[in-house]
């Protein structure tokens, strides 16, 4: 049997029920909510380092276009309800809707955005070949920093300058082992599912 177009989780679990695709959604959004505990503040800007952005790429690619979503659709409102599930803030709560009007707010639509974005380009086989993950997930990267960005700059009156400074030139690096981890991981396995349902 070869693999057609499909997420990693439609391809693992083919026949899904509301009940397996609500786990999905539970276990997704505990997924998202534990990496954006690990939470650095970042000196001079409010936006922390986190691994929220590595929970994105991995829930985008492997749950796919619709459920990746409403996946990430779900931790929102679950934060803006007040679960403390967002990334920790020396100057916000990690709850409420504050959280997402506020300057970081940005960074969480654009999350919203990759995920879906992410998903659909997963469900036609990005993620299964390196040279189509990697500018997949480089280009999902540029979803979250572009929303991000623009909010943080609206928000708190900064010049461009300062809103790179403060919003983006910290992450690049942690950005890239991200994207390169991700898309050198996915396409490993694929290959072992692929060897799986050819066996």
């Amino acid at each position: 049997m070869s693999i057609q177009s499909g997420s990693l989780r439609a391809t693992v679990f083919p026949r899904s029920t509301v009940l397996t695709q609500g786990l999905f959604v539970v276990g997704g959004i505990g997924f998202i909510a534990l990496l954006a505990q690990i939470s650095i503040p970042v000196p001079g800007s409010p936006v922390p380092v986190t691994g929220q952005t590595l929970a994105v790429l991995l829930i985008g690619t492997t749950y796919g276009a619709r459920l990746g979503f409403i996946t990430f659709a779900s931790y929102l409102l679950a934060g803006i309800a007040g679960a403390p599930i967002f990334a920790h803030s020396a100057t916000s709560a990690n709850h409420g809707i504050a959280r997402v009007t506020g300057a970081t707010g940005g960074y969480l639509v654009g999350m919203l955005v990759a995920s879906l974005l992410l998903g659909y380009l997963a469900d036609r086989k990005a993620d299964q070949k390196f040279k189509t993950s990697f500018p997949a997930l480089l280009l999902g990267d540029v979803v979250i920093f572009a929303f991000g960005l623009t909010w943080l700059h609206a928000s708190l009156d900064m010049t461009w300058a300062q809103t790179f400074k403060a919003g983006f030139t910290p992450f690049i690096l942690g950005e890239a082992l991200k994207i390169a981890i991700t898309a050198t991981s996915l396409p490993l396995v694929w290959r072992k599912i692929s060897r799986s349902l050819n066996s």
